[in-house]
């Protein structure tokens, strides 16, 4: 937000320095970006008269124009501006001059064949606004070759502060001097605010609030007066100046008198034009297909959600945002509607962001606005419309109620220290908070502190902790380094804080890259994997693709498969550690390792190579990306379970799930399903994993970090090789379990290293080869030690699989 010094002063009684100023307002929360002497920013920029303005021989949208800038010699420009004609004066700049707006020195040029020396200017070339539609237009008395700055009075200091969110009451002139002065940088000048007198009764009833039970419905309050007989036209030069040197473009005495307001006090207006409203206007939602001609000149359609000020013709005013082209106040306006009002900050917000609109009022409106400033803000605007336009008010027209939070804080005086380690004196607590506008009463260690009506965001006893703490200074709360400790310090990171780190440097390490991408996806992609649950839909989307919590991460993984894809990049290794959403329950929320695999990105290497053609990704590419990482969180991968379930996403015969018992599920791998390749315009295989890390056990507590001693047996391991036939149904998992089982001291792994279909082995069956490698410990196996291990796998295979040694 941008105010000069001048308008400061006139609401705070300070002789402090533009330094002094400054660093206050840094120092109580309110962030200087920018302090800008405009005179000094503008201060080669002159007055000229367009002498002659002819149509360019070789361009149809450029004017050759003879230019008097008060230098004794007309001089050569070519312009652009649509508004570039005989007879104008406007505000030019010799070459050498730096233009603030296009940040470029202006030089001698030639364009098109015609000499330029110099330029026309715009205000967004001025960098005083963002009007770039035509050069600026000047009275037909203002001086020839006098300074700009000089003429137009926007020779002072502006200051550029970064308002937050929740500071609405910060969004004025007057809002910001309350808090210099309780700060101590001044005294505040309060401003009158009181009943004007009216001249008979409104010719307009009160405007009734048309919404159906359920509608959303953003007005609140509504406070109007017609004001007759009103002199519009161009304001006084001090207000021209003063909104010009904020980035305003003066427009007439109405409109500017409503900039005021809103700039000044934080409060909102609009005016009509009263005599262009036709029959009634009313508040009510818009209706399906209607628009608005906005004062921007653009056409904005509206929805259902959306309140509006409308006439027997239509929507008049978007509520709380932008008013109608149709009603837009002109100098020929002589009775206006004068409207102050009080709306739903969040409304105003969800209105804003649909229709893209950004104006100063929904600015303020969507930080709150102080509603016991809705009939006084009205009272306000009649007496500055009186003393520039004059005119007969009418009595004010109100309807609907003001919604006051009334907040109470039991606060006590213990929590200054506690939170900030400062030492206030209770009598210093008192009175900061009473010259921000608290009422403070109570004795002893509480106090009582009633909230202000334009400090909605104060709700509890740390909120008025940090106003006391911004008042003392941020630069006063004490600095103290962290005690020492003498002792091994303990864990610092949680479970699952461990759990991402180690699975992030795992797919790192494998070749992976680590992608960040949304949480919202479509409710499409949310239905297509597992998703798509009401209470997983947001309230209030940022946009039409993004109105779902994510169920997984492949959606936003495979949308970066495909970006890359289009760009020519068809190998890729993509991997995600992040949160999903299972339900809108706090147990519903997941955190997920995800990766895929696309082309013949496989872990030794991808594209082509010299020692042979690629292989594409598959199935057991994802499924040793996810084992290596259940294997480097601590997970005992012997006892996983690897069962025949494909997820919903997967290829039904090239997918599996992991668990750990029939209730714990660890994770899905597999390739992506043809049908959802094709869906998302995917080109080849995609292999994928998920691991929900919510769902590994939680390690054992050691007694000591000190890894045991490793077993090493001085004896030579043996191996032996075994083909079983079974059934082709017979997965390759449970022979490797039933083998392992056969003798769990002396068996230390099973391999499968053949799997054989055909003829041999009979119609339906397979065979499966396996290595069984045995491992003494104390003594040399003898041969019927190891006759009788084989007998026992044998035996163990044929029990689980129904399968027979193969002869």
């Amino acid at each position: 937000m941008k105010f000069t010094l001048e308008w400061l002063r006139e609401h705070l009684d300070t002789t402090a320095s533009v330094d002094e100023i400054s660093k206050s307002l840094t120092m109580i929360g309110l962030e200087v970006e920018g302090v800008e002497d405009q005179g000094e920013a503008l201060k080669s920029f002159v007055v000229a008269h367009v002498v002659s303005a002819e149509q360019h021989p070789n361009a149809d949208r450029l004017r050759v124009c003879k230019v008097d800038a008060g230098s004794g010699e007309l001089i050569d420009v070519v312009c652009g501006a649509p508004n570039a004609r005989t007879g104008l004066k406007t505000v030019f700049a010799f070459p050498g001059t730096y233009i603030p707006g296009k940040d470029m020195t202006i030089g001698v040029g030639n364009i098109r064949g015609a000499a330029s020396n110099g330029m026309l200017c715009s205000a967004a070339e001025l960098d005083l606004s963002s009007d770039h539609d035509g050069i600026i237009e000047l009275p037909g008395d203002a001086p020839v070759g006098h300074r700009y700055v000089d003429y137009a009075g926007i020779n002072g200091v502006v200051f550029d502060i970064s308002i937050t969110p929740n500071r609405g009451d910060a969004t004025g002139v007057y809002g910001i001097a309350r808090d210099l002065a309780a700060f101590g940088v001044g005294t505040l000048k309060r401003t009158d605010m009181s009943p004007t007198a009216s001249k008979g009764p409104s010719p307009l009833a009160p405007l009734p609030h048309r919404f159906a039970e359920g509608e959303p419905k953003a007005i609140r309050k509504f406070a109007g007066r017609v004001i007759r007989n009103i002199k519009n036209g161009p304001s006084p030069e001090w207000l021209q100046s003063r909104l010009r040197a904020v980035g305003l473009r003066p427009i007439n005495a109405v409109v500017d008198i409503t900039n005021l307001v809103s700039l000044g006090w934080g409060r909102p207006l609009h005016a009509y034009d009263a005599d262009k409203i036709v029959g009634q206007p009313v508040l009510r939602n818009a209706r399906a297909g209607e628009s608005l001609d906005g004062l921007d000149n653009k056409l904005h359609p509206l929805d259902e959600t959306m309140t509006v000020i409308a006439d027997e013709q239509g929507p008049l005013c978007l509520g709380g945002i932008m008013g109608g082209e149709r009603s837009g106040c002109t100098d020929d306006t002589t009775t206006i509607l004068m409207e102050c009002a009080s709306w739903d900050p969040d409304l105003i917000a969800r209105t804003g962001r649909k229709t893209g609109i950004v104006s100063d009022a929904r600015y303020r409106l969507e930080r709150g606005v102080d509603p016991a400033l809705t009939e006084p803000g009205l009272e306000l605007a009649t007496r500055l419309v009186l003393e520039l336009c004059g005119g007969e008010p009418a009595e004010p027209v109100i309807s609907g109620e003001d919604v006051f939070p009334n907040t109470r804080v039991e606060f006590p005086l213990s929590e200054v220290k506690r939170l900030t380690g400062l030492t206030v004196e209770p009598s210093q607590i008192e009175a900061i908070l009473e010259g921000l506008g608290f009422a403070v009463t109570g004795g002893g260690e509480t106090r009582d502190v009633a909230v202000p009506s334009w400090r909605p965001d104060i709700t509890q006893k740390a909120d008025i902790v940090e106003e006391v703490m911004r008042m003392v200074g941020v630069d006063a709360v004490p600095v103290e380094p962290l005690p020492r400790l003498h002792h091994v310090a303990p864990r610092v990171l949680t479970t699952m804080q461990n759990r991402r780190r180690i699975a992030r440097r795992l797919l790192a390490a494998r070749g992976l890259d680590e992608a960040v991408t949304w949480s919202f996806i479509s409710h499409k992609e949310a239905l297509r994997f597992g998703g798509g649950g009401e209470t997983l839909q947001l309230a209030n989307a940022i946009a039409s693709d993004m109105t779902d919590m994510r169920p997984s991460l492949l959606p936003g993984l495979l949308a970066a498969a495909r970006r890359n894809s289009n760009r020519g990049i068809e190998d890729l290794a993509l991997f995600e550690v992040g949160q999903v959403f299972l339900s809108d329950a706090p147990e519903g929320q997941h955190t997920y390792a995800t990766g895929i695999r696309t082309g013949t990105a496989k872990l030794t290497g991808s594209g082509r190579r010299w020692d042979g053609k690629a292989e594409p990704v598959g199935v057991f590419d994802a499924k040793a990306d996810l084992a290596a990482v259940l294997d480097a969180l601590g997970v005992d991968i012997e006892k996983v379970q690897v069962l025949p379930e494909a997820a919903s996403w997967s290829h039904p015969g090239r997918g599996g799930r992991l668990a750990l018992g029939p209730k714990v599920t660890l994770g899905w791998f597999g390739e992506l399903h043809p049908a959802l390749s094709a869906e998302l315009d995917l080109v080849g295989p995609v292999a994928a994993f998920e691991i929900d890390l919510d769902a590994l056990p939680e390690p054992r507590r050691k007694p000591t970090r000190t890894k045991p001693a490793l077993p090493l047996s001085s004896l030579m391991p043996l191996s032996r090789d075994f083909a079983f036939v079974v059934d082709k149904s017979v997965s390759a998992g449970t022979i490797i379990k039933a083998a392992r089982g056969a003798d769990k001291t002396l068996i230390t792994s099973v391999e499968v290293f053949d799997v054989y279909e055909g003829t041999h082995v009979g119609e339906g069956n397979k065979s499966v080869a396996v290595a069984v490698t045995l491992q003494p410990t104390d003594k040399t196996l003898t041969d019927e030690q190891i006759e009788k291990v084989s007998a026992a796998v044998v035996n163990a295979v044929s029990k689980a699989s129904g399968g027979v040694l193969r002869t």
